[in-house]
């Protein structure tokens, strides 16, 4: 179960501090790569998990490494935020980490940009691995930008959707929604009215309801975010007015915009017992894999079904999709013991094993193609739909930007206004949204 730092504000929110990484770092990728790794050693891991039983699980983790190089020895600090590890890159010395684990994906381009992370691919070359072969389609492509592969992937996140089966058989729906259509069609007939609010709503379409966001909701269009000379395409890949429209039409079809706000006000929050799918009061859930246990941890009153999310009515061949992010490791460029750090890179994000003990101990979805078909894999049968999406060829992600999410927020940002109708004209506002990304990525650079 990830902490509360995974929740997409606040991601968005460190992958715009990280910015500031593109005008104050210039690390230099081959000044520390020249150390022996055979030597005897120590490198700094700075890691942003802070519940027991995930420092627990890197400590695990790590005393594997150890285990199997008893010559590099490993200096743990965990609950490290991205501020302080954007000070630290920056900064350099003798007390900054060689290697850091973030949870904001999104800052990925930015890490690459400045420097302020090396480009793994030589470290890869060198050690026979290939990325492409290694990890799921999604996470190879998240933790790179225009080449450079300053990141790895650390476990990931896979988006579906959790559904009351309980609520389902009294409203004799056979089985979750595959279509878009049929999704719209579901929400409708699980929708229970009470006066001016509702009994059960059968699904929260609403941007600022739980993980439904813009790119989570986008995931499932497969769109073209930035074309090849990058400029935003979100006023010409027709995936974009696609979502928006079906989004918009969802949140009309459910009681409209204002009906839905006044109800999720008074509705229990993301990371408490109280999330209105476990008391029942929406039946149905886009969240990613940490949902599970924390859903079954509430005790609820229903059986608790788990599906991919449904598809456009035209790419119902990609039905088994879903939207992919993670946690992401790199090495630092200020770091004079690169290889030593390498080897912990190497071993926490490609050791088959390694990276399976440390998924069943956080439930977070394996990083690595290996890792997700294991036999040693332990879960809830219910969790092997998270497998898939995440190993799914066709599952997408939010590509790398030279100013982290900034891109992501002004879309989302577009989102809260035509849904609740102080943007009316989708393709101006698409337009005018797509036109502020570039002037955003403009100033970046």
């Amino acid at each position: 179960m990830p902490g509360i730092s995974r929740k997409t504000a606040i991601a968005l929110a460190a992958s715009a501090s990280i910015a500031l990484l593109a005008t104050s770092c210039t690390g230099q990728p081959e000044a520390g790569a020249s150390d022996d790794a055979s030597k005897e050693t120590t490198v700094t891991f700075w890691h942003a998990w802070s519940a027991p039983s995930e420092v627990k699980a890197v400590k695990d983790l790590v005393a594997g490494f150890e285990k199997a190089h008893p010559n590099i020895h490993v200096d743990v600090v965990g609950n490290m935020t991205d501020d302080k590890m954007n000070q630290a890159l920056r900064a350099g010395g003798d007390k900054a980490p060689d290697v850091i684990s973030s949870f904001t994906t999104n800052s990925v381009g930015t890490f690459c940009s400045s420097g302020a992370l090396v480009d793994l691919n030589p470290f890869f070359e060198k050690s026979g691995i290939d990325p492409r072969k290694t990890f799921p389609k999604a996470m190879n492509e998240y933790t790179q930008f225009e080449g450079n592969r300053c990141a790895v992937p650390l476990l990931g996140d896979a988006y579906g959707l959790y559904y009351n089966k309980t609520a389902f058989k009294k409203a004799g729906i056979a089985a979750p929604p595959k279509t878009w259509s049929e999704f719209e069609r579901v929400a409708e007939k699980l929708t229970i009215p009470q006066g001016d609010t509702y009994k059960q709503l059968g699904f929260m379409p609403n941007y600022h309801g739980w993980e439904t966001t813009t790119e989570h909701y986008l995931g499932q269009f497969s769109p073209t975010y930035f074309d090849k000379d990058g400029k935003s395409n979100v006023a010409k890949d027709p995936a974009f007015e696609a979502a928006f429209t079906l989004q918009k039409k969802l949140v009309d079809a459910l009681g409209g915009y204002r009906k839905l706000e006044t109800y999720r006000s008074g509705l229990g929050d993301e990371w408490g017992p109280k999330h209105p799918f476990h008391t029942g009061q929406v039946a149905m859930q886009l969240d990613g894999e940490w949902r599970l246990g924390m859903a079954l941890d509430a005790k609820p009153t229903f059986d608790i079904g788990v599906a991919p999310l449904p598809v456009p009515d035209d790419q119902a061949d990609q039905y088994g999709k879903g939207y992919i992010t993670g946690t992401i490791a790199g090495i630092a460029a200020t770091s004079k013991k690169q290889n030593a750090a390498w080897e912990l890179v190497k071993y926490m994000t490609t050791n088959t094993d390694a990276v399976v003990d440390f998924s069943n101990a956080i439930h977070n979805v394996p990083s690595t193609l290996a890792a997700l078909k294991s036999p040693k894999l332990k879960y809830d049968p219910r969790f092997k739909t998270f497998l898939e999406i995440a190993a799914d060829p066709d599952s997408t992600t939010a590509p790398a930007s030279v100013n982290g999410g900034v891109y992501l927020t002004t879309i989302q940002q577009f989102g809260y206004d035509y849904e609740s109708g102080k943007a009316t004209d989708l393709k101006a506002g698409l337009k005018k949204t797509a036109a502020q990304i570039d002037t955003d990525i403009a100033q970046a650079k």
